[in-house]
């Protein structure tokens, strides 16, 4: 039978609590490492997935505004020509030039000049080139 003194004792206890605090704090700063990079990389993950997700719905968003905007200028652009040709004739390319590069606006108020308009000159006066 080993017997062990009283020093040999607290010596043995010592050298536990020495191991087991060592042991806590290399656990703990490990634990803490692997779990602040588990923790990034979840991050990450779940910031690309919201990032790429959200950049769909806007660029849909986005196309489906542009193509409705294109949409609405196409349309006025093939009802202005009807009209013009219907109350001057065959269109110049000069005239189907100028409407191919105008803007919304300007194809309104074109659209409301062929009503009183004598000619496609007075139709155009009032945004010349």
């Amino acid at each position: 039978m080993v017997y062990i003194t009283s020093i040999e004792q607290l010596a043995i206890e010592e050298g536990m609590q020495k191991g087991m605090q060592k042991g806590m704090q290399k656990g703990l700063q490990q634990g803490m490492q692997q779990g602040m990079q588990q923790g990034m990389q979840q991050g990450l993950q779940q910031g690309v997935q919201q990032g790429m997700q959200q950049g769909m719905q806007q660029g849909m968003q986005q196309g489906m505004q542009q193509g409705l905007r294109q949409g609405r200028l196409e349309g006025k652009l093939q009802l202005l020509e009807r009209q013009l040709t219907r109350r001057f004739g065959e269109l110049p390319n000069w005239v189907r030039d100028r409407l191919a590069q105008s803007e919304e606006n300007i194809l309104d108020s074109w659209t409301d000049a062929v009503l009183t308009a004598s000619s496609l000159d007075q139709v155009f006066a009032s945004h010349p080139h």
